[in-house]
Parts: C-alpha cells; structure tokens; sequence
C-alpha cells in the first residue's frame, strides 16, 4: 500500500513541484489562479455567492479554533492580537451592514462576530495560562492607526451618512492585513499545530474567494468596476488594493500547508 501511494500520479507530480525553482513554482501558482478563475466565470453565474462563501468559510475556521479550544483546553499557537482585531472589524462592519443592507451577510457577520468574541473570551479568561504573550509580539496601533487614517482619506461616498462609509474602509483595511499577528507568532514560534494551521488555511481560501469576485467584476465590466461613479474614483482601487494584498499575505502560507498536508506532517514548519 505505501509503495502504491508513493508511486500515484498525484505524489509523483508533488514531488516534481516541490524540485521545481521559485520562479516556476510562481509561474504555475499564476496558471491556476487563472484556470481557476475562468473555470469560477463559466459554472457561477451569480458572483455575489463568491462573497457568501468567503464568509461562510471565515466562520468555519472559527469553528475550528472553537473545537480546539474546547477538546484540547489549550490556546497556544493562537494570536490574541489577530482575534481582537478581526472582532473590531466585524463589529463595525456588522453595524454597517445593518444601516445599508441588512442581508445574507448581516447574518454570517453576526455568527463570526459572536465566535470570535467566544473565542476572545476563552483566551483571556479561560486558557490565559496557555497564551504565550511573548510570542504574540505585533503592535496592534501598526495596523489600526494606518487604517483609520487611510479610511478618513480614502472611503466610499455615501450621500446620507458619510460616516458609515468611513467606517466601512476602515473595516476593509483592518480585515487586508489583520491576519499579520497570526502570521508573527507562528513565525516567531517556528512550529504550527494542526488546528491553528487548518484555521489560518480557512483565511486563505476565503480571501481567494473574495478576490476572485473582484476579478470577475473587472473582467465583466472592463476595468470599470474600479471607477463606479457616485462612490469616490479611490475608493474601489484601493478597496481592490487592500484585497489583494491580503490574498498574497496568506497564499504563502497556504502553499507551505498543502506541502505538510501532502507530506502527512501534523506540525507545520514556518519557513526561516
């Protein structure tokens, strides 16, 4: 049975990957976003299910952190910093979401928002003996006070509350590079356990969902879905921006998790 597993197509092609020079590596990492893209435009038809689905994975991964929490009594690997700051943003967007819309997303918003102060709470309370605080080492002000300044200069118009749409920049900056804490501590402790990996790899895949949504808007309207008139000509670049800045943070990770997922690690290596 093992000679058969090590000598699958799957494993073989695996193996010649990982030989493979950075520049190739990127090369094909560029190929299959593309056919994954073109094969999203053909099969889904409504791209808003594409935002559903980012958020309904993000809320997943809070339950991982939840299961972890619970059946292994420990938080260790977990950041507090990213925790606090994804209840910030979701807070605020929830309060958002409620002025303007008040739909599906509402919904997910206030389920995630709701785990995430759980598991908030579990880390400073419950399991504080488990939290390595000095390896949780990130300045919060490093990503809140950019943000908000950045949200008062650049952000949606609105003709009714202006604030609202100052708000919700500032959710979508935070949200870009909030996952910046988790990814120092784990680098800082070198070793990431399955539970915290399988939460972060949440994040990745649903940041690719949410910008692959923006991709196919500019595809389908011609590079005009960034310049939408009656919302502030920065506003969707930068919103566009701070997308696909968080989709990169995080696909680096995500490939080192599928190379321990296939290499059947139960702890990740970060790399140096």
């Amino acid at each position: 049975m093992g000679t058969r597993r090590g000598k699958s197509p799957v494993n073989a092609v695996l193996k010649w990957l990982m030989r493979q020079p950075t520049k190739v590596k990127s090369c094909l990492a560029v190929v299959f976003t593309v056919c994954s893209l073109v094969a999203m435009k053909l099969f889904v038809k409504n791209h808003d299910y594409f935002f559903v689905a980012s958020e309904a994975i993000h809320a997943a991964g809070i339950m991982v952190l939840i299961y972890k929490l619970t059946t292994k009594n420990t938080c260790s690997g977990l950041s507090l910093k990213t925790q606090e700051l994804t209840a910030m943003f979701l807070a605020l967007r929830l309060v958002c979401s409620i002025i303007m819309e008040a739909d599906i997303h509402t919904v997910l918003d206030f389920a995630t928002l709701a785990s995430t102060a759980w598991v908030i709470y579990m880390i400073r309370f419950k399991l504080k003996s488990t939290y390595i605080k000095e390896l949780d080492n990130f300045p919060i002000y490093y990503i809140a006070v950019p943000s908000a300044i950045l949200a008062f200069i650049v952000h949606p118009y609105n003709r009714v509350i202006n604030l609202s749409g100052i708000l919700w920049a500032f959710c979508v900056y935070v949200e870009s590079v909030s996952v910046l804490p988790q990814l120092r501590l784990m680098q800082n402790a070198k070793m990431i356990e399955p539970f915290t990996s399988h939460y972060v790899f949440a994040l990745g895949v649903a940041r690719f969902l949410s910008f692959a949504h923006w991709i196919l808007q500019l595809i389908e309207t011609r590079g005009r879905y960034l310049f939408l008139l009656g919302h502030g000509y920065l506003w969707f670049p930068a919103a566009f921006l701070a997308e696909m800045i968080q989709t990169f943070i995080l696909a680096d990770f995500c490939y080192y998790y599928i190379k321990s997922l296939k290499e059947g690690q139960l702890l990740m290596r970060m790399p140096v």
